[in-house]
């Protein structure tokens, strides 16, 4: 065998074992969360909502995914302004400082929609279920923490 079917040999062998190694770590390794799935999960499957509150929830969960998609696509907007001023001065000038401050404010204006939301399904609820979407808002926010 040449050296260079030597050298194509052990390069399809690294890729070939490569991919084994991407299949078998997702197979066998757990998933990680997404944030709110924890949430998501009480809301829809062990609250035991009623077809009215159902109806409702439907309504502010697809509003919402409206808003959410606007401001995520302010805070796109406002880290590219700041890629550019980091391009532009290539240190923390004026322009760095006032593109960070206006990512700063399009993250604080998604998470308080966000806990507008989460308040506004929450007066959906009967006082029997509010104790269980509490600690699932709690857990969401401070999972992966400590």
């Amino acid at each position: 065998m040449t050296s260079t079917k030597r050298v194509v040999l052990c390069v399809v062998l690294a890729f070939l074992a490569a991919i084994g190694g991407v299949f078998v770590g997702r197979a066998l390794l757990p998933q990680p969360k997404q944030p709110g799935t924890a949430l998501h999960e009480v809301l829809h499957h062990k609250l035991a909502l009623d077809a009215d509150q159902q109806a409702k929830l439907k309504v502010l969960e697809d509003r919402f995914a409206v808003q959410r998609r606007a401001l995520e696509l302010e805070l796109r907007a406002t880290n590219a302004r700041l890629a550019e001023a980091i391009e532009a001065e290539h240190g923390n000038g004026p322009r760095v400082t006032a593109a960070v401050d206006q990512s700063h404010a399009a993250m604080g204006e998604l998470q308080k929609a966000t806990l507008a939301h989460i308040f506004a399904m929450r007066q959906l609820l009967r006082t029997d279920q509010t104790s269980q979407f509490d600690a699932a808002v709690v857990k969401a926010l401070t999972d992966g923490q400590g």
